[in-house]
C-alpha cells in the first residue's frame, strides 16, 4: 500500500486551513450582508445531467469522473456548480420565490491534467440571482465583490464588458455569424498579443484585410469612443449592450465605487455561457496576473435548462478561493498555527485546570490544557512556537488563595486574576 494523495488533491495543514476558514467566514457573511441564502447541492449527479448542455466534443465530458451505483445507473462527480445549481432550481421551483439568491462554498472534482491553477478536487465559491433581469443586481454584485475584497484587505480592479456588446461589434466588422463564437475566443487574448500576431490570429479564420482591421480598432475604443462611433447604428446587439453598460455604470457611479471599475471591450469570460454583461476581478498592485474572481449574465442556461416555457434570467459570479489564498498566506496575522488564547499549565491540579477552562471558555475564549505532564519550560515552550500569547500555571498556591497570573507570553508581563472576578480576563483580548 502507498500512502500518498491522489494527484491533483490535498491535504491542508491547521495554518492553512486557517486561513482558509477565515475566508469563507468573512465571505459567508458578507453574502448574507446582502441577502443570499445558503445552499447545499449534492457531489453525486446523474451523468446525463452533467453532460446534457454539451456536445460529445466539449473538452468538459472528459473531464467529469464516472461512475455506477449498485442499481448500474450511470453517475458523475460534480464539475461545477453551476449545473447543480440550475437542477436545484428546476427542482425546488414551486417552493422558492423568485427572485432567488443562494451562495454555496462547496467541493468540485475535474478528471483533467495536473498543472498550477488547475487541481482534481478544488472548492468553488460561487454567488447567484435567479429572476431579476435589470442592471441593478449586476451593480450589487460588484458592490458585494468591492466590500468582499476591501473585507480580506486585497486592493481590486474589476473589469467590466458585454457579450452583446462585443458579438455586434463582431458582425460589425462583417465577420459571419458561425464565426462570432471563435473570433471571440481571439479578441479574448487581444491584450496578451502584439497587433501583429492577433492579426493573424484573426486570419486563421479566413477573415477579410478590412474585417481584421476593423476590429483592432474596434476592441480598443474606450466605452465613451464607442458610444459616439455607433451612435446612430442599427445593429440591434450593439445597442442593448451600450444600453445595458449604460445602466450598469449608472448605479455604479451611485454607489461610489467607479474608482475600482475598469471598462475592458475585449472581456469575454469564455465563449457562449454568458449571454450579457460579464465582469472579472484582479489584485490591483500587480501581486498575482491571474483573476481571483468572475462572473456575469447567463440568461439562457437555467431557463432552456427547465424548458417549461417561464423565462429564468440569472447573473452570478465566483470567488477565486486558491488565488485569494495565495495573497493572504505570507501575511503576519496569519503567522501562528494555534487559535489558542489561553494555555493552562495544571502542577497537579488537572481538575481544577478542567473546570477553570470550562469557566474561561464560557466567557468566549478559545483555552487549550497540557495533559502529558510536561515540565514548564517545555510547556512554555511549546506556547511560544505555537504563538499562544497567554499562559496560566496553576499550582496549589493558586488554588489556595483563589487567583492566578496570566502570563503574557511575548512580553513576559503578568496579571493577577481572581476567580471571582474572571470576567476581568477579557480586556486582554
Amino acid at each position: 500500500m502507498i500512502i500518498q494523495n491522489v494527484k491533483g488533491g490535498y491535504d491542508f495543514l491547521p495554518k492553512e486551513q486557517k486561513i482558509r476558514n477565515y475566508i469563507n467566514d468573512i465571505l459567508r457573511s458578507t453574502f448574507e450582508e446582502y441577502g443570499y441564502l445558503p445552499i447545499e447541492t449534492p457531489i453525486l449527479c446523474y451523468y446525463d445531467m452533467l453532460a446534457g448542455k454539451y456536445d460529445e466534443n466539449n473538452d468538459i465530458l472528459k473531464e467529469i469522473y464516472k461512475l455506477s451505483d449498485q442499481g448500474k445507473r450511470n453517475l458523475g462527480l460534480r464539475y461545477d456548480l453551476t449545473v447543480p445549481f440550475a437542477k436545484f432550481i428546476a427542482i425546488n421551483k414551486n417552493e422558492l420565490r423568485l427572485p432567488f439568491k443562494r451562495y454555496e462554498i462547496n467541493k468540485v472534482f475535474r478528471d483533467g491534467p495536473v498543472k498550477v491553477g488547475r487541481d482534481r478536487e478544488f472548492t468553488q465559491c460561487d454567488v447567484d440571482v435567479v429572476g431579476i433581469a435589470n442592471q441593478a443586481i449586476e451593480a450589487e454584485l460588484i458592490d458585494l465583490y468591492v466590500k468582499a475584497f476591501k473585507k480580506l484587505k486585497i486592493d481590486v480592479k474589476i473589469k467590466i464588458n458585454s457579450r452583446k456588446l462585443m458579438s455586434g461589434l463582431i458582425l460589425n466588422a462583417g465577420v459571419s455569424e458561425e464565426l462570432v463564437s471563435p473570433a471571440i475566443t481571439i479578441i479574448d487574448k487581444i491584450d496578451k498579443l502584439s497587433e501583429d500576431d492577433f492579426k493573424e490570429e484573426l486570419r486563421t479564420l479566413d477573415l477579410q484585410d478590412d474585417a481584421i482591421n476593423d476590429l483592432c480598432r474596434y476592441f480598443k475604443l474606450s466605452f465613451a469612443d464607442l458610444i459616439t462611433t455607433f451612435k446612430d447604428t442599427d445593429n440591434a446587439l450593439i445597442n442593448e449592450g451600450i444600453a445595458e453598460l449604460k445602466s450598469l455604470f449608472n448605479y455604479i457611479d451611485d454607489l461610489g465605487i467607479s474608482s475600482s471599475i475598469v471598462f475592458t471591450p475585449s472581456l469575454a469570460r469564455g465563449q457562449d455561457y454568458y449571454t450579457g454583461n460579464v465582469f472579472e476581478v484582479y489584485e490591483a498592485n500587480g501581486k498575482l496576473t491571474g483573476a481571483i474572481g468572475g462572473g456575469g449574465r447567463y440568461d439562457k442556461m437555467i431557463t432552456e435548462f427547465i424548458g417549461d416555457g417561464n423565462i429564468y434570467p440569472a447573473v452570478g459570479i465566483s470567488f477565486g478561493l486558491t488565488s485569494i489564498f495565495a495573497l493572504l498566506k505570507d501575511r503576519d496575522e496569519f503567522k501562528n498555527t494555534s487559535n489558542v488564547d489561553i494555555y493552562i499549565i495544571p502542577l497537579d491540579t488537572m481538575s481544577q485546570a478542567l473546570h477553570l477552562a470550562s469557566n474561561i471558555r464560557e466567557l468566549g475564549l478559545k483555552v487549550d490544557i497540557e495533559m502529558n505532564d510536561r515540565k514548564v519550560k517545555k510547556s512554555l515552550d511549546y506556547c511560544n512556537k505555537e504563538g499562544i500569547k497567554y499562559v496560566i500555571i496553576l499550582g496549589s498556591d493558586e488554588i489556595k488563595n483563589e487567583a492566578f497570573k496570566l502570563k503574557n507570553m511575548e512580553d513576559g508581563t503578568e496579571e493577577v486574576i481572581n476567580f471571582a472576578n474572571l470576567t476581568s480576563i477579557l480586556s486582554k483580548f
